[in-house]
């Protein structure tokens, strides 16, 4: 039997639960809603897409990332840190890749997915590539061309003050630039509806990007 001071060396303290809580708390990330409902980007979006891409796909970073988050806050050194490093950028950037993507779109009924409704990003945007046809052109030819699973991104350049189309592998965030609009193109974002086809998809999800949301997004990183 274990003596009383070893029972009572073993037994939580204070310190150490407030700790464990800590730990638990500081890597608990959820879900966030949809602030439209699944079926509100039809035709364009359909509901079993959005369904399954919400509810399956992004819980799932979600649940990697806190699980990552967890082991990290745990690890007993450098090199389980490291180790851990690949499961946070996939999970961690799942994540603040899809909670972008859902608030860059928005019903084709409603007046934000105007390209008009941004003012100053459509300015812009005409200034770099000419028109917004040109844009849209020169954005799906390069997010197309991404090999496997990736993301397209209009993203900010700090340094240059310009807005440039970049693409990034996998579910890596965007680093180099401040992302104003993004487009998953990973097949679990297309293939129930367009099978194959990806310039469908990236021709029809025009109709439902929230130009609202990425006019606020360009001010605030044009400053």
């Amino acid at each position: 039997m274990l003596s009383i001071a070893t029972r009572a060396a073993l037994r939580p303290t204070k310190t150490t639960l407030a700790r464990s809580l800590a730990i638990r708390a500081s890597s608990v990330h959820t879900l966030p809603e949809l602030p439209y409902a699944y079926n509100a980007l039809e035709p364009h979006i359909s509901e079993e897409i959005m369904k399954l891409h919400h509810t399956k796909h992004h819980q799932t970073y979600v649940n990697g990332l806190n699980a990552a988050e967890e082991s990290y806050a745990k690890a007993k050194g450098t090199k389980e840190q490291i180790a851990l490093q690949a499961a946070l950028k996939f999970n961690g950037g799942g994540h603040i890749n899809h909670s972008l993507f859902w608030t860059n779109l928005a019903p084709a009924s409603n007046p934000t997915t105007s390209f008009s409704s941004a003012p100053q990003l459509s300015k812009a945007i005409e200034g770099t590539f000419g028109s917004f046809e040109a844009f849209k052109k020169s954005f799906n030819t390069k997010t197309a061309a991404v090999q496997g699973s990736g993301w397209g991104w209009l993203g900010y350049n700090a340094a240059t003050k310009k807005l440039e189309i970049v693409t990034t592998a996998n579910q890596d965030p965007l680093l180099s630039h401040t992302p104003i609009i993004g487009v998953d193109i990973w097949e679990h974002a297309f293939y129930l509806q367009y099978k194959n086809v990806k310039p469908d998809y990236l021709n029809a999800i025009w109709n439902v990007i929230n130009f609202e949301e990425a006019e606020r997004r360009y001010v605030d990183a044009s400053r």
